[in-house]
């Protein structure tokens, strides 16, 4: 597990929450052949409201080969966000949804009480490839709802003093994203311009992380750096990020997740014995449903060997 740094004590649920200021360096990994940088889930930090997985991938450009090449597998009690700054990804489940993502608008499946899919770069591409996957936990009374699937081509954009934010996931002042999610959340890309700042007004009762993806830009002083997850704590009114040459910083938050969660592999759950018959039935070619519209061939399994630890509740 990657060493994080702290610049301030992390603090419970009080004022003092407002100072939190926290760096964890990403773990970095493999997709295939796409590097991956991971930023949730980690040791010392499992989720930031009810966001539990981030990974980054690229910037890089190719000519023949598919970077993105994720063979149909599954997914329960999650939904996956997949949000793109270059390229392009296909997605293609086993409710016969097929679709390609591009930058500025994202992809939103929910798993909910199973689904199966792929992704993989489409045959006919830009040549580049660079963005974020991430998980959401659906709370208990929803992680067993009906598998759904939404394309969404072009999210809200609003224009800042300062710069520009693209609204995937949640409410910010007046403008909503259209996907539906089942927590109180917020998921955006914020872009400042060259020598400029941008001051965004924050949920008070949401604790916040913060993603440097292109550019250079600080934060309360503090300059941001690419491969870290920057956490924020909760109580706060109000983030500036500045820059110089300009920036584009990802920010999510929510609610404190108030349940443990399990996670292993693709799923999300609660207890081993829902890990285990997830994975059965996946092994087993039941209850998932076949992925159409993909050459990819399934994904097996790895072996229930052990479990982590559920992470505490936040």
């Amino acid at each position: 597990m990657s060493k994080n740094t702290n610049f301030s004590k992390e603090c419970g649920a009080s004022e003092e929450d407002a100072l939190t200021f926290r760096v964890y360096a990403n773990r970095e990994t493999r997709l295939g052949n796409l590097e991956i940088s991971r930023a949730l889930p980690m040791r010392e930090r499992r989720l930031v409201g009810p966001w539990c997985f981030l990974d980054y991938f690229g910037p890089l450009t190719f000519k023949d080969e598919k970077p993105m090449h994720v063979p149909p597998h599954p997914h329960i009690g999650l939904q996956t966000v997949s949000w793109l700054l270059e390229g392009e990804v296909r997605h293609s489940d086993s409710l016969n949804f097929q679709a390609i993502v591009k930058p500025g608008g994202v992809n939103v499946m929910t798993a909910g009480k199973g689904i199966a899919h792929a992704e993989e770069t489409p045959t006919k591409n830009s040549g580049s490839l660079c963005g974020v996957q991430l998980w959401v936990a659906l709370p208990d009374e929803h992680r067993n709802t009906a598998p759904d699937f939404l394309n969404v081509p072009q999210v809200p954009i609003i224009e800042k003093k300062g710069g520009v934010v693209k609204l995937f996931a949640g409410t910010l002042e007046s403008t909503t994203a259209p996907a539906r999610y089942f927590s109180d959340i917020i998921g955006m890309e914020v872009a400042v311009h060259a020598r400029q700042s941008i001051t965004l007004p924050l949920n008070t009762r949401f604790e916040h992380a913060g993603l440097l993806l292109d550019g250079d830009g600080t934060v309360e002083g503090h300059p941001l750096s690419k491969k870290n997850l920057y956490y924020l704590g909760t109580h706060r009114e109000s983030l500036a990020i500045k820059t110089q040459a300009g920036c584009k910083v990802l920010l999510i938050g929510g609610v404190p997740f108030p349940e443990k969660i399990l996670m292993w592999w693709n799923f999300v759950a609660r207890t081993p014995d829902e890990i285990r018959q997830a994975r059965s039935d996946w092994e087993a070619e039941r209850f998932f449903g076949e992925v159409e519209g993909t050459q990819l061939q399934r994904l097996s399994a790895p072996e229930l060997d052990r479990f982590a630890s559920p992470n505490p509740a936040s």
